[in-house]
């Protein structure tokens, strides 16, 4: 089991040192065993106070992270489990409201075992508390950054935890929205673990605590400093020159020798970091997601890396997009993808709902958005990352309404016939940009834009 580190120790880890600032805790006397008369909840609470030394179960204030100001939430589970009670519903609504009024990102550093017995459905009632004013900070704009401690169960997960933009866990931390003393007793242990969430799509990141300050502090610089135009297009990693026909462009987008997405988003930014999971149990490897630094501001991105999209992958392409419009951070996609994932499981799965949300991502979205096709742009699976009017291709990409071999099956071609089918759907750059399906070609570093 992973050290229960106190709420302030945490936040002598994580925050500048001499930086945080509490809020006033501000609630009026409870009762002596509380709203319910529990007999012995007061004695509980004073026990708790004593070990402790804190009035409630969370620590709020302000302060610095490597440098950026936030709002931080510690919960103390030393303190009745770190549970939430009216009192907690009190400090946490007012830690979100100061944010809201100031302008800070809120990051709150969760270890609690959920809503408190003792109160009854009066704590319960706290998470919809919480979850409004998740809401309303979401509404205007503010970051929300979770950090899963030992252990992070019940509301507490399923409202601060889950319910933030970004998930980061502390290696080993119990995390689940069932606790240990109420699972299935059959129930497999090692599911309600941080490593088990991020496999989920539920969690972006384990970090290793030595690693969390930096990390979070990254984290919160990206997300606090937007680029305040469209990105630029990337220049080209690969070869010059244009196809002199369609297969000739189909085969060096196929090239194994051809650049990916991983040369492009390094040579693209100097920072970065991953955005992980489709937030309903997938995660899709062939679609890397983040926000990075790129000219000293920050750009969210979403890159296929030439295998088919699977509907996790969209999704969490589709939350990308989402939460970079709500924080006005302009988004990069890179198009590399021979089509949308077609086998049973991922019909099963919802590819065309999770196509379908990529679309209205980008529709709606009203950030700016810039799109590089970097190798493939296989039909509808390509299209829907793709940014209208501001799509650019590379010399050895292709974009089409389907791969040649598909278009010619479904045209009742003989295998024969797939090279001038490649040729008469006019997928080359050049022909793109005749056709006015893409703005212009990006040439290599030596050479000057089209």
């Amino acid at each position: 089991m992973p050290e229960r580190l106190s709420a302030r120790t945490m936040l002598a880890l994580v925050t500048d040192e001499g930086s945080f600032d509490e809020l006033p805790g501000g609630e009026e006397t409870p009762a002596p065993d509380g709203p319910l008369g529990w007999h012995g909840y007061g004695a509980s609470r004073a026990r708790a106070v004593e070990r402790t030394g804190e009035e409630e179960s969370v620590v709020c204030g302000t302060a610095r992270v490597d440098g950026t100001a936030a709002l931080m939430i510690a919960f103390e589970f030393g303190f009745l489990g770190g549970s939430l009670g009216e009192r907690t519903g009190d400090r946490l609504e007012a830690a979100h409201a100061y944010a809201r009024a100031h302008r800070l990102p809120v990051v709150p550093l969760i270890a609690t075992g959920g809503s408190r017995m003792q109160e009854g459905m009066l704590a319960l009632t706290q998470l919809q508390r919480v979850a409004r004013q998740s809401v309303l900070t979401r509404e205007a704009g503010l970051a929300q950054l979770a950090v899963l401690r030992d252990p992070t169960t019940g509301g507490g997960w399923a409202t601060l935890g889950a319910g933030a933009d970004v998930v980061l866990a502390l290696p080993g931390a119990q995390v689940g929205f069932a606790g240990s003393r109420v699972r299935p007793p059959d129930a497999d242990p090692a599911a309600y673990t941080a490593e088990a969430q991020l496999a989920a799509g539920a969690a972006d990141a384990v970090v290793p605590l030595e690693e969390l300050k930096q990390t979070l502090g990254l984290w919160l610089r990206l997300l606090t400093t937007p680029a305040r135009e469209a990105p630029p297009p990337p220049r080209a990693l690969g070869g010059s020159g244009l196809p002199g026909t369609g297969w000739d462009a189909v085969r060096r987008a196929r090239s194994p020798e051809r650049p990916r997405a991983g040369a492009y988003l390094d040579a693209y930014f100097t920072e970065r970091v991953a955005l992980r999971g489709d937030r309903c149990g997938g995660t899709d490897a062939g679609v890397l997601c983040g926000f990075g630094l790129h000219d000293g501001r920050t750009v969210a991105y979403a890159a296929q890396t030439g295998t088919a999209t699977r509907p996790a992958g969209y999704r969490t392409a589709a939350r990308l997009i989402r939460l970079a419009d709500r924080l006005d951070i302009p988004v990069l996609t890179l198009v590399d993808t021979p089509g949308a994932a077609n086998d049973a499981e991922a019909e099963r799965q919802g590819a065309g709902a999770a196509i379908a949300e990529v679309f209205a991502a980008v529709a709606g979205a009203r950030i700016p958005l810039t799109t590089l096709v970097i190798g493939e742009g296989g039909s509808g699976g390509a299209l829907a990352l793709a940014a209208p009017n501001n799509t650019w291709v590379t010399p050895d990409s292709y974009f089409s309404v389907i791969a040649p071999e598909p278009a010619a099956a479904i045209l009742k071609r003989p295998p024969e016939q797939v090279e001038a089918t490649a040729g008469q759907l006019r997928i080359r750059p050049q022909d793109l940009v005749e056709l006015g399906v893409v703005r212009g070609i990006v040439e290599p570093v030596d050479h000057p834009r089209s």
